[in-house]
């Protein structure tokens, strides 16, 4: 898989958090879940100084690597997090060195297949902040921006 190297820096995102691992057999159903909620229940139109219309899935607060527990946030990037509502949890998504990945098509598919793929790569991983940047709501032809930290 091609990636391009980038210098991102810091973001503040908003949203919902769920702790789980990959070897948990409801991961997938978890994540789902949380992304119905950040949507379907209102929680993306509850919070306050969007920076965009982009909405965000981060893995982050890694207890070790890919067969550790980690922390999902479906989440978008804000301004401040001064006044979230009560559900909603902020965190940094910390400056660094990332490779950037663009995945099209549709969005489980193609996001599904591209971890599949990425834990096979020799990729000097950092494990600290990884995260998908969904750039549109169209689930079929979805083009979405892949970061994943390293050293």
């Amino acid at each position: 898989m091609n990636y391009e190297l980038v210098q991102l820096k810091e973001k503040r995102v908003a949203g919902l958090r769920i702790r789980t691992s990959n070897s948990d057999p409801n991961m997938s159903r978890s994540i789902g879940m949380a992304w119905h909620s950040f949507f379907y229940d209102g929680i993306y139109y509850s919070i306050p100084d969007k920076k965009n219309d982009k909405s965000i899935g981060l893995y982050t607060n890694y207890e070790s690597d890919v067969n550790g527990l980690y922390d999902v946030m479906v989440c978008c990037e804000v301004e401040d997090t001064a006044s979230l509502p009560e559900n909603v949890q902020s965190e940094i998504i910390a400056s660094g060195k990332y490779a950037k990945f663009i995945v099209r098509g549709h969005v489980q598919k193609a996001v599904g297949e591209f971890w599949m793929k990425l834990w096979s790569m020799d990729l000097d991983r950092k494990f600290s902040c990884d995260f998908e940047e969904y750039q549109s709501g169209d689930m079929e032809n979805a083009e979405i921006h892949i970061y994943i930290s390293l050293n």
